[in-house]
C-alpha cells in the first residue's frame, strides 16, 4: 500500500518467469481481479495497480489481443525496470 500524487494505491507485483507467459497472464489477471474486488469492500479509495517488468511489457503487454484485455478489465499497469530498480511508466 503506498501513495502516488496524494493518491491511495495499492501495487500487485507479478514477475512473470514461468516459461508459458500467457500461463502468467491469467493468473494474474484472476489475482488482479480478487484484489480489485477485496479493496473495493474494504479500501474502495485505494487504486489498485498491476506492475510488471518492461521486458514483458514490450514483448507480451503490447499485442493487440492482451492491450484489448488490459483495456476492457480496466487494469492500471506500473511498468518497471527491475535491473534499474525504478519505475518506467505508469499507465491508467
Amino acid at each position: 500500500m503506498a501513495d502516488r500524487e496524494g493518491r491511495k494505491i495499492a501495487v500487485e507485483v507479478k514477475s512473470f518467469l514461468s516459461p508459458s507467459t500467457i500461463s502468467e497472464f491469467h493468473t494474474a489477471l484472476g489475482q488482479f481481479i480478487n484484489y480489485r474486488y477485496a479493496l473495493a469492500d474494504y479500501e474502495p479509495q485505494r487504486v489498485l495497480y498491476l506492475a510488471i517488468p518492461v521486458v514483458i511489457y514490450e514483448e507480451f503487454f503490447t499485442t493487440p489481443f492482451i492491450r484489448s484485455v488490459i483495456q476492457r478489465s480496466q487494469i492500471s499497469l506500473l511498468i518497471f525496470d527491475p535491473l534499474k530498480e525504478e519505475i518506467v511508466q505508469w499507465q491508467n
